[in-house]
């Protein structure tokens, strides 16, 4: 009878073992317990949050909470994967260098942002103070619309003309570029939310850029390519690091252990996540090797080569925990995992005042005779040149654009201040500008524009 009580007693103590939710054993991310989550998480979950947001779109056997954080900001640039399990939440990714890049309506909400000028012309104000006052905008605004980290700045040196990103470059001059990146960075996570200095490193062309070759100099790479990384790194300490897509003497910027171990973590002492250009690299086990933590935006394929690299020992799970360790040293850094209310409802009244006092600071007049500027409703005559002057292009493309509420052309913010435009000049640039028919062609768009609007700035004299 004793035993049989005994037995009684131990089956139920199991069966009460076994109603305990998993979740009360399983630990949930705090700042100070990233060691044992990683421990208690799968390969599978480590798979997941270091393979970006996983770009499942037509993928009905998604997880769902991989489908879920598909839904978290719209036209994020990607997001770091939530994992529910351990308290990991979905972190907001999002472009750009010229202001917060998200799709601007979402049934009710508005989710316009306001367009800066591009970092060319705010590194032409040699202002440090205003270029982190920008930054603080920007940073508010991401904020407010619930992203976690801003994909900027971006510093790579102007070495050509045709380099279709110099729009998102500060300079030719890599400690002007790295003092204005200082002031950025500062500016933006002064919010609380992160950046993320990019294209690490000497990605200065867009042809063939995901198989370009970058053959440069140990004295070169320092001095004039890495100098601004380094500047800002020591100085502000970005929260992340996007590596580039070009190789750079033969090895993929984002699977170059010197370049991201020994040059960045090593000798610069960075201590934040290195993440992937979008699709950058070819070989994720040697961008995990290499220091390049987090792959964006990643792909089933590439969970799939860590899964199996770690099961039949190809790739050492210590590499993976050394990564997650460090996307996880990010999370509980982000407004997301603390709880933060955003609101949707940043000022954009005040911040369309200071994008338009950081465009008037960074013109540049090459000579001023018989003081011409400022115009002033006075000149009743002023020749607008320019196809752009009449049909404007507020900014760049791609990472570089922002979903702006208005734009205001400079015809029209001419006629807001009340001067008078050439209205004969501006009719042959609006003609030029109609969309042509077919086989169609007035005598005027024949021509080169120069040449039909300095035939009538000539008659006129």
């Amino acid at each position: 009878m004793t035993i049989k009580k005994i037995n009684i007693i131990g089956l139920a103590a199991v069966a009460m073992m076994a109603s305990v939710p998993v979740s009360a054993k399983t630990p949930k991310l705090k700042a100070g317990n990233i060691d044992a989550v990683i421990k208690a998480m799968t390969i599978e979950e480590k798979a997941d949050l270091i393979v970006g947001a996983r770009m499942y779109y037509q993928d009905e056997n998604a997880a769902p909470h991989i489908k879920e954080s598909w839904k978290v900001i719209p036209g994020a640039a990607g997001r770091i994967n939530p994992v529910p399990r351990v308290g990991i939440p979905c972190v907001v990714l999002s472009d750009g260098p010229a202001g917060c890049g998200i799709l601007p309506v979402e049934g009710e909400e508005n989710y316009f942002c306001t367009h800066f000028p591009i970092e060319t012309l705010l590194s032409s104000t040699w202002d440090v103070d205003l270029v982190k006052n920008v930054g603080e905008v920007i940073g508010n605004e991401a904020k407010e619309y619930g992203v976690d980290v801003l994909l900027s700045p971006a510093i790579n040196i102007h070495r050509h003309p045709l380099c279709g990103r110099n729009f998102e470059y500060f300079s030719e001059d890599p400690l002007l570029a790295g003092k204005m990146a200082v002031a950025y960075v500062d500016g933006v996570q002064s919010n609380g939310i992160g950046t993320s200095v990019k294209h690490f490193a000497v990605n200065n062309q867009e042809t063939n850029r995901m198989n370009n070759n970058s053959i440069a100099s140990p004295r070169a790479l320092r001095e004039i390519y890495l100098k601004a990384f380094e500047i800002v790194v020591k100085e502000s300490q970005p929260w992340t690091v996007m590596s580039s897509y070009n190789r750079i003497n033969d090895v993929y910027a984002s699977e170059n252990s010197e370049l991201i171990t020994t040059i960045l973590r090593d000798e610069w002492r960075y201590k934040g996540t290195v993440m992937t250009d979008w699709w950058g690299g070819a070989d994720g086990a040697a961008q995990m090797i290499a220091g390049n933590d987090m792959i964006e935006p990643g792909t089933k394929e590439q969970a799939a080569h860590i899964i199996d690299g770690v099961k039949n020992g190809t790739l050492d799970e210590a590499v993976v925990d050394r990564n997650a360790r460090r996307i996880l040293e990010l999370v509980v850094k982000t407004p997301r995992f603390n709880g933060y209310k955003y609101t949707n409802n940043p000022d954009m009244a005040a911040h369309a005042a200071v994008t338009r006092q950081s465009a008037t600071e960074g013109m540049v007049l090459l000579k001023n005779d018989n003081q011409t500027l400022p115009v002033s409703s006075q000149n009743k005559n002023i020749a607008l040149f320019g196809t752009v002057s009449y049909n404007l292009f507020s900014g760049g493309t791609g990472s570089g654009d922002i979903n702006r509420p208005y734009v205001v052309s400079l015809l029209d913010g001419l006629k807001n201040q009340h001067i008078v435009v050439d209205d004969n000049i501006k009719a042959i640039y609006q003609a030029y500008n109609k969309p042509k028919e077919q086989g169609k062609q007035t005598r005027i768009e024949e021509m080169p524009m120069d040449t039909a609007v300095i035939k009538y700035a000539a008659k006129k004299q």
